[in-house]
């Protein structure tokens, strides 16, 4: 067993778990249920997304009739290239190994917690400061290591090449075109059109259930849309970066232009959340520029919207903006009356770039 402080002792290894949890309230098993454990050289595993105060995954190993714990906070690494920091936790009861539900607020580790995937795994090393495995499970699989770098604190490598050999980590600042104003195109059946709604054109960029927003000049305005936290949080562990419009609204529902300027000159938190609270934010995904570490702007947009809506935002705050192909003129009528800034037209089969790509005002 290891020895971190996350572990149990003696004859009580859960001691330290049960003694944090309200058995009372939270749905968890308490670990009164004995399981038989696999043999001491392999067994099962289980990694769960848990939507905590702070977004992670939770990586737990059987060993000795536990399950051993690490929340990894951007997850199992795809790539050798990248280590993920893993915060050795309190050993878990087997039953945990399909736990999903609604850890109460208040609770420890309150929210909500799914089984992102399940397996078995063989070790090939267990010490106090270093556990080398081999996952097998249908998304976490290869040779890894993790390694303690002081105190709770460990890293997690894979040391296998990763799966996908052409993978590439995310770029920087990745950051939305600014499409020029045009007339709507003579050849309308070979484009998408979709509403302009006047807001702020961003590349919202997320990885390890964390939301970034980039505008058009390279400015950083994740902080002045606190809606986006939640966005990164239900976009998961897909790494993606979606263009698209972020729209402030006003009190009768509709685009506000001088809310929006509001909400971008606000600092501090509280100045922001008040500006949140009148005046809140969407964000309406239109393209995906990045995908699981591959650029896709090269591709025609008719296939990069089908990657967008695989990726399936819909949320209080997050949409996948409507398109309709072939039909601008009928779009820019119905823009128009709504008293909105017009539509944006994208070729269906070009690139994303400006030879493809247009704003038609109203």
């Amino acid at each position: 067993m290891d020895p971190d402080s996350g572990s149990g002792t003696g004859d009580e290894p859960l001691a330290r778990y049960r003694a944090m949890r309200d058995f009372e309230r939270t749905p968890e098993p308490s670990g009164d249920e004995r399981a038989a454990s696999a043999a001491e050289a392999g067994g099962r595993f289980v990694v769960q997304e848990h939507h905590a105060t702070s977004m992670h995954w939770d990586l737990r190993l059987e060993r000795d009739g536990v399950l051993v714990s690490w929340a990894v906070p951007k997850g199992i690494p795809p790539d050798p290239r990248v280590n993920h920091l893993a915060v050795h936790t309190e050993d878990h009861p087997m039953m945990y190994l399909d736990f999903a539900g609604d850890i109460p607020k208040g609770e420890y580790g309150g929210g909500r917690m799914t089984v992102w995937d399940t397996g078995t795994y063989t070790c090939e090393k267990w010490r106090d400061d270093e556990v080398m495995i081999t996952l097998a499970g249908r998304r976490a699989r290869g040779r890894h290591v993790l390694f303690r770098t002081g105190g709770n604190q460990w890293m997690l490598h894979r040391l296998d090449a990763a799966e996908d050999p052409g993978r590439q980590p995310m770029p920087e600042g990745l950051r939305p075109l600014v499409a020029p104003d045009g007339p709507l195109p003579d050849d309308e059946e070979t484009w998408s059109f979709e509403p302009a709604f006047g807001g702020q054109r961003v590349v919202v960029s997320s990885e390890g259930g964390r939301a970034r927003a980039v505008d058009a000049g390279g400015h950083d305005v994740t902080n002045h849309y606190p809606e986006l936290r939640e966005l990164g949080r239900a976009v998961g562990a897909v790494m993606a970066a979606m263009e698209g419009e972020l729209v402030v609204t006003g009190g009768d529902g509709r685009p506000d232009p001088a809310a929006l300027a509001r909400r971008l000159a606000a600092t501090g938190d509280a100045a922001v959340r008040r500006l949140a609270g009148r005046s809140p934010a969407a964000f309406f995904a239109s393209d995906v520029v990045w995908l699981e570490g591959h650029d896709t702007t090269a591709l025609p947009f008719r296939q990069r919207r089908r990657l967008l809506e695989r990726i399936e935002l819909s949320g209080p705050s997050w949409h996948t903006s409507p398109t309709s192909a072939g039909d601008g003129t009928a779009l820019l009528t119905a823009a128009r009356e709504q008293g909105l800034a017009g539509v944006v037209a994208r070729r269906l089969d070009g690139g994303y770039n400006l030879e493809n790509l247009r704003i038609v005002p109203t």
